[in-house]
């Protein structure tokens, strides 16, 4: 735990451009340390109520950004790029149900477990394509030490999740289901202010190491609108 000189949990303000990704998600209070990230397993044309219900009912608990996941990739690149850009953030709760071949809430397990190999690829995700090209690597490691992951993947109950969210906010350890929670404060390094470089806007279509070859590298055109479907 991170205190101060008179004992207080020491927080910091974040920076003037956090969180510099946009996405589906709703900004809360700045100085929560948890982020909630709902799995969005539907077109995101149609999302069901039940989901955006528990991204209100995680902000009005107290998280700091509140949101929604759909791929494994670039949705992964933005929630990372949104987490270290604010040290305040501890933790990051993900719910919802899981998402059919973009595995989202798998792959995010298996990033913190286990990183990213040198070329950027998610080790021992399952997923169609997890693969982070657009960010530094340096991002990748620091969001993998600065939180820790609450794995509620299945979980549609507001309650259980609000439940979570004020664990983590207690100055004093406190059991939540198998995890045992707390504030400990601000990560104790400088943020991390990076956006999506977007070398690849397509990554699906990048061949995956000993995968089908038939998809291809697609290299981003500077005068090509960027459509991206994922979101926090």
């Amino acid at each position: 735990m991170e205190l101060g000189a008179k004992g207080e949990i020491v927080k910091v303000k974040p920076p003037s451009d956090y969180p510099p990704e946009e996405g589906r998600y709703v900004r809360g209070n700045d100085y929560s340390p948890v982020a909630v990230c709902v799995i969005l397993d539907t077109f995101d044309f149609a999302i069901p109520m039940e989901l955006e219900d528990l991204v209100m009912e995680a902000l009005d608990a107290g998280a700091a950004l509140s949101g929604m996941l759909q791929t494994e990739n670039i949705g992964i690149e933005k929630l990372i790029c949104n987490i270290v850009s604010n040290p305040n953030i501890r933790y990051l709760i993900v719910c919802g149900r899981e998402a059919y071949g973009h595995l989202p809430g798998e792959t995010l397990r298996n990033l913190i477990e286990n990183g990213v190999d040198e070329n950027g690829w998610i080790i021992g995700a399952r997923a169609l394509t997890p693969y982070l090209p657009n960010i530094p690597k340096e991002a990748v490691e620091r969001f993998r030490r600065q939180i820790k992951l609450i794995d509620l993947v299945g979980c549609l109950d507001p309650e259980r999740v609000k439940a979570a969210v004020r664990a983590c906010y207690q100055e004093k350890p406190t059991r939540f289901e198998n995890y045992v929670l707390y504030d400990p404060g601000a990560y104790p390094e400088d943020p991390i202010c990076v956006k999506l470089r977007m070398k690849i806007n397509k990554p699906w279509e990048v061949e995956r190491p000993k995968t089908v070859s038939r998809w291809r590298r697609f290299i981003v055109d500077p005068d090509e609108s960027f459509d991206s479907t994922s979101h926090l």
